[in-house]
């Protein structure tokens, strides 16, 4: 294995040393936490139109009625559990209560596909599987005639139909006691740091998901690694739990909010986070560049449906916001009268944007793929500070996080205990307590990635700077070959396009092809703001997507975007789309990732109508 480069944090101790750590067991953490920072409000949850709370000894009491129930069932420590389950309270009751009794928690993300939840139930061999809500209750009972090995089904929040062999959640820990919270506490006990903690199917998109085996260990290095630096008060602080806990970046980060005493409150839907961003008020949250660069349209959609002084308004403070970046993002120096104009438009502006968000975030955590750096310095320009990381879920998931000290565009610098070097080829490589035992029951593809002494390859290339800050380039699989045999990362170029106030979303292609492309997908909101000002209308997204007024405004934002890309980089043709990419149309993974396979094999027949005459390209933009 040729590395060329070794970086690691300023924090770092050696490997051996991190290994011999004991950074106790997920139920101890827990338990731990209850103890030392008991909380009202431990969790919140909204129903019938309010958040209710639950506090720190309810949330043990539930967790140990649980996991006696799960040792009655005969779950022995080892034995894989299946948790089927939105963003709610019972999802980490489960977890808990499976993982104090020393099995193994197999979460299975709320919106799967019958066929992949039937293949991950048998493939880790599920015996027992907790249930949250009735649809989940439903597409379960759908698939277990699948499911031989499948011995008992728990649900909570089943509603009226539950069928008989099904036990009930709230029935198993209505008299929980003082008795199973000290025969829990015995329990927690006896799990060992090298214990198998869960199975993580990976969301890839082809081939079968691969079983990601986590130990306690790796996931508590993880969490204390990282959240050392948060210092979360129980009495302030409040955290937003809405990115799939299926996923290990959410799962992870809720860990920190919770041992550290932090409310943490449950958001069911995507949909529904605007709300409880403006009725919670956190102070930290966690997401995808997805979420923000959708905060980033609506802001922008909202402000092109303004008119006379109040649009006058809005484009001077997004003016004033770009000159101001410098200063504000990067630490530049900034002239009195920039401050005064930021100042102006942050109490016009930017303090109702914060206000939007419930006005208190103090940590924003953005991970899962490379956030724009353009995008980044916008946040941080108007008051909210995101902090990009790195990491996947066989590094459980960290590997580099910004906080505290930022540097943007960068994926920060490795947290403590964990090193990163870079191959010559400039794969990404990884050692520490974090990293994953193996994918389960599958030797072959975990020597692929594995090497003996501990090492893990990535699959993303990167580089590291001066100051040992990571960055993140692209995945090694997405980067595009041209026929002419020049490397292009997608990735930077998409995140540049997504940032004109014009495109919703794109995705480049052009691997093994003579040049390369891009599939747009325009907004419509600000395209048709735009085109009503020059008295143009659209009765349908398909017909805006297909007006050559449209195609000349794209066409020009492409070319402003990407005047900094060398020729054979640059975008030579593209079309453009009536809908975007969403995961309700196959296009992107539950954590919002692009399923560029997926993309290429349903606009097919748009790609190759962009490469038509091939022999040599024409400078034309065409759809």
């Amino acid at each position: 294995m040729a590395i060329h480069r070794f970086i690691a944090s300023s924090k770092w101790v050696r490997y051996s040393d991190a290994q011999a750590m004991n950074y106790g067991t997920l139920p101890s953490r827990f338990l731990n936490a209850v103890d030392t920072h008991p909380n009202p409000r431990a969790q919140m949850v909204r129903r019938d139109g309010r958040w209710e709370a639950i506090a720190s000894q309810e949330f043990l009491r539930r967790v140990a009625g649980l996991s006696t129930a799960f040792v009655e069932l005969g779950v022995k420590p080892g034995d894989r559990v299946g948790l089927f389950s939105a963003n709610r309270p019972e999802w980490h009751t489960a977890d808990f209560a499976i993982n104090g009794a020393g099995a193994v928690t197999v979460p299975v993300y709320f919106n799967e596909s019958p066929d992949r939840m039937t293949y991950i139930l048998k493939h880790c061999g599920a015996k027992v599987v907790f249930a949250v809500g009735a649809p989940q209750l439903h597409k379960l009972l759908a698939v277990r005639a699948s499911l031989p090995e499948l011995e008992q089904i728990i649900v909570a929040d089943g509603g009226s139909d539950v069928p008989a062999e099904c036990l009930r959640y709230e029935t198993l820990i209505a008299a929980a006691s003082a008795a199973d919270v000290s025969s829990y506490r015995l329990r927690a006990a006896q799990v060992l740091p090298g214990q198998l903690a869960s199975l993580i199917y990976t969301s890839g998109t082809t081939g079968e998901p691969k079983g990601v085996m986590l130990t306690h260990s790796n996931f508590c290095s993880n969490v204390y690694d990282v959240g050392h630096d948060f210092s979360l008060d129980p009495a302030k602080d409040v955290a937003l739990s809405f990115l799939p806990l299926a996923h290990v970046y959410g799962r992870t980060l809720d860990y920190i909010y919770i041992f550290q005493g932090a409310a943490l409150a449950y958001v069911e839907s995507i949909d529904a986070v605007a709300q409880a961003l403006l009725e919670v008020r956190p102070t930290i949250i966690a997401a995808v560049p997805r979420f923000f660069e959708k905060i980033y349209a609506r802001l922008v959609e909202q402000g092109s449906k303004t008119s006379g002084s109040k649009r006058m308004i809005f484009n001077w403070a997004m003016n004033v916001a770009q000159r101001a970046t410098p200063w504000r993002a990067n630490g530049a120096h900034a002239s009195l009268a920039l401050k005064a104009q930021w100042k102006l438009a942050d109490k016009l502006v930017y303090k109702k944007i914060r206000l939007g968000t419930g006005g208190h975030l103090r940590i924003v955590s953005s991970g899962g793929a490379p956030l724009s750096k353009a995008l980044a310095e916008f946040f941080w320009t108007i008051g909210i500070p995101i902090y990009q990381g790195y990491g996947l879920t066989e590094t459980s998931p960290i590997v580099s996080s910004n906080y505290p000290v930022n540097r943007m565009g960068s994926s920060g610098k490795p947290i403590p205990n964990v090193q990163v070097c870079v191959a010559e080829d400039g794969e990404i490589l990884v050692k520490g307590p974090c990293v994953m035992h193996g994918y389960y029951k599958n030797a072959e593809a975990t020597r692929e990635v594995l090497s003996e002494d501990g090492w893990f390859r990535t699959g993303d290339i990167g580089y590291v700077d001066k100051d040992n800050y990571l960055f993140i380039t692209d995945r090694k699989k997405d980067l595009l070959k041209t026929a002419a045999g020049k490397f292009v990362a997608p990735q930077p170029i998409e995140n540049a396009l997504k940032t004109s106030p014009y495109i919703l979303n794109a995705m480049v292609v052009g691997d093994r092809r003579k040049f390369i492309v891009a599939l747009i997908v325009p907004n419509p909101t600000t395209v048709a703001a735009k085109a009503a000002d020059q008295g143009i209308k659209f009765a349908s997204n398909a017909e805006l997507a297909a007006h050559p007024w449209v195609h000349a405004l794209i066409d020009a934002e492409v070319k402003r975007l990407t005047v900094h890309l060398a020729q054979y980089e640059t975008i030579k043709r593209f079309a453009l789309l009536p809908e975007d990419f969403t995961f309700d149309n196959g296009s992107l993974t539950f954590t919002l990732k692009l399923k560029r396979r997926v993309v290429e094999q349903q606009y097919a027949a748009v790609i190759e109508s962009l490469y038509a005459d091939v022999a040599e390209p024409r400078p034309i933009l065409q759809n």
